[in-house]
């Protein structure tokens, strides 16, 4: 249902709007096949979001990358193959360098949706679920 403020704006600028996007929401089904792709995802892929999470600690104080989890870790989830890529971690890469949080605080990030196996070239992280042009925020 949308917000009174909503039905004032034009079906391009509600379109705009990024949809909220959880955790719980990335995957169908997570088993001896791997991690499935959940239809939100799919019908989201490409398109701008917002999720609520909390920032892994950053490998160092200022970057253009870091990790969004579902629960505070305490170690770096990069440490991974992509067999092995937990279900509860997004990485979000920033428009431009920025300064992160500590470790384990909550933020809240928008971003475009990009869905799939990927290896970075700059740091040989693999990822299954990103977040592209982001900006996040403290919660």
């Amino acid at each position: 249902m949308l917000g009174v403020a909503a039905l004032f704006l034009s079906p391009a600028a509600r379109a705009a709007e990024p949809a909220t996007l959880k955790f719980d929401q990335l995957y169908k089904s997570v088993g001896v096949r791997g991690l499935v792709f959940s239809d939100t995802v799919i019908g989201l892929k490409g398109k701008p979001v917002l999720m609520h999470g909390f920032m892994a600690p950053p490998l160092k104080p200022e970057s253009q990358f870091f990790v969004l989890t579902n629960e505070p870790l305490a170690l770096c989830p990069f440490c991974q193959s992509d067999a092995d890529w937990p279900a509860d971690i997004v990485v979000v890469y920033l428009k431009r360098v920025a300064p992160l949080v500590s470790g384990g605080d909550p933020v809240v990030v928008t971003g475009r949706l990009e869905v799939g196996s990927w290896t970075d070239p700059e740091t040989g992280f693999v990822s299954q679920v990103r977040l592209v042009d982001a900006a996040f925020r403290s919660a």
